[in-house]
């Protein structure tokens, strides 16, 4: 079950308190192991959103799986969840956690995706640009391959998309045929 509202609320808690008691890389690498955990164990995930499953028993998977890898901090937080009953919601808060994060540190994220994949002098062309176009932020880059672009490139930034492909541009010849303007339109 989603929920953005409770998700941020309790990530931007986590993220207070790591910024006061100045741990925040710490706290941000133990939630980048919580999310790889999240993601690579179907098991774990389901876990923690079982009803029939216990709390002390889920802690105790927890602290089985995890052990001294978290932080305190981390530790603290994971038990506030269980204790709550807001563990199902705890890969959510993961994401909000990271989203948080790259708005503390002004990092922003630009995804590209290209037919095939780039290469690293391409790459860092684009790098190089965008760093150059955003003042004051830190540029993560984020790339995908869909071959069903054909060719060129789409770029997506905050909410902005710039669509540079091959499938687009087919789309757009479509249209035009479709609605032919030499073609009288009375009937």
């Amino acid at each position: 079950m989603q929920n953005p509202r409770l998700a941020a609320r309790y990530s931007k808690s986590l993220l207070d308190l790591s910024v006061e008691q100045n741990q925040v890389d710490t706290v941000l690498a133990d939630i980048k192991l919580l999310d790889s955990v999240c993601i690579a164990s179907k098991e774990f995930s389901s876990m923690l959103r079982s009803p029939i499953i216990k709390a002390d028993k889920k802690l105790a998977i927890i602290e089985a799986v995890f052990g001294d890898k978290l932080s305190v901090i981390t530790k603290g937080f994971v038990r506030l969840l269980v204790n709550k009953g807001r563990e199902a919601n705890l890969p959510e808060m993961v994401h909000a956690f990271i989203d948080q994060y790259k708005v503390l540190k002004n990092i922003k994220t630009i995804k590209i995706t290209t037919a095939s994949p780039l290469n690293e002098a391409v790459k860092n062309k684009i790098l190089q640009y965008a760093t150059a176009t955003v003042k004051n932020n830190e540029v993560e880059l984020t790339e995908a391959v869909d071959e069903n672009l054909i060719g060129g490139f789409v770029l997506e930034m905050d909410d902005k998309l710039f669509d540079a492909s091959i499938r687009k541009d087919l789309i757009d010849i479509r249209k035009q045929f479709n609605k032919n303007y030499y073609v009288s339109q009375i009937r």
